[in-house]
């Protein structure tokens, strides 16, 4: 018996990396998978069938599989998405949203079609999906044709936590992400669980767009004083499987990191420190005098990805 036994998972971008690694656990845990895949370069352009050697693969393990290779960009095509599974297999359980692609740059050199892409596949790729994949879920548990909630995970990353320099397009995508699954975990409360998710590991995708990516493909391909490749992206998918998992179904509403042998939950944004001004409204004078002496003071520091996780090479 797997976890997933008797479910469907549409899985996103699952053609390599992050997403060809959930795709393939949890067709091992039993779920069926539409591989949606566009089949591009790590920076969006290009096409390719990619998420056929996906299926071959889980279909040669004894799983069922079938490909998609339309980009979630497209608002009627990601319907389409969600039609075709349940045509294919007769419901459909699970949605990750995983696809996306990188055009990292500093602000000053950033054209509008590298804001605008970013933006399109990955927050308005979640949009679509969510929205089509939530408003099926409603119309069949309100005509009574289903009773088990589904489960939505949204794939957000380090970088819409912490920030990161030359990514103020995905890191801005990728906090929405995180803050709109949030929303929508409230929204969606009566049909689906909804959590953000964030992977951290070596992929094609991150070696290919650093500017030595075969020093990082070594870097990130070798293995820590524990003995573990700690960003092989296949430590990411059992988090994956856990939320779509029935043992899963009252957790909602968080953001779950997951690398190497590290699980964490995130609190997102949260009040630190108020100041008042006894009853009276503050002027520019007086928040002059008290901002920084007094709601700034001791304020924590705002740590970088590598103060917060960077010695997992090293462990």
């Amino acid at each position: 018996m797997g976890m997933l036994d008797g479910k469907v998972a549409l899985v996103t971008g699952a053609g390599r990396g992050i997403g060809r690694e959930e795709a393939i656990q949890m067709a091992k845990a039993g779920c069926k998978i539409v591989v949606n895949d566009l089949g591009g370069q790590h920076d969006g352009t290009g096409t390719g069938k990619v998420a056929d050697e996906v299926v071959a693969e889980i279909v040669k393990n004894g799983g069922k599989a079938i490909a998609n290779y339309d980009s979630v960009t497209d608002y009627e095509k990601a319907k389409g998405m969600i039609d075709q599974a349940v045509a294919e297999f007769g419901t459909l359980d699970i949605v990750v949203n995983n696809a996306g692609f990188l055009r990292d740059k500093m602000i000053f050199n950033m054209e509008e079609s590298d804001w605008d892409l970013i933006m399109g596949v990955h927050l308005k790729g979640v949009f679509n999906l969510s929205r089509h994949f939530g408003g099926w879920l409603r119309q069949e548990i309100k005509a009574g044709r289903r009773t088990e909630k589904g489960r939505i995970m949204n794939t957000s990353s380090m970088v819409g936590m912490f920030g990161n320099v030359g990514q103020s397009n995905y890191g801005a995508a990728k906090s929405g992400i995180a803050m709109f699954t949030n929303t929508i975990a409230r929204e969606l409360r009566k049909y689906a669980t909804c959590n953000t998710i964030i992977p951290n590991a070596g992929t094609r995708m991150t070696i290919d767009s650093m500017p030595d990516p075969d020093g990082a493909a070594k870097r990130m391909n070798t293995m820590n004083k524990s003995g573990m490749v700690a960003m092989s992206p296949k430590h990411f998918p059992p988090l994956v499987v856990f939320l779509a998992s029935d043992a899963a179904e009252n957790i909602t509403g968080h953001i779950f990191l997951m690398m190497a042998d590290i699980c964490t939950v995130f609190k997102g944004w949260e009040v630190v420190k108020t100041i008042n001004n006894n009853g009276a409204a503050f002027t520019p004078e007086i928040l002059a005098e008290r901002v920084d002496s007094e709601l700034l003071k001791d304020f924590p520091k705002i740590k970088h990805i590598a103060e917060e996780y960077g010695n997992i090479y090293q462990r």
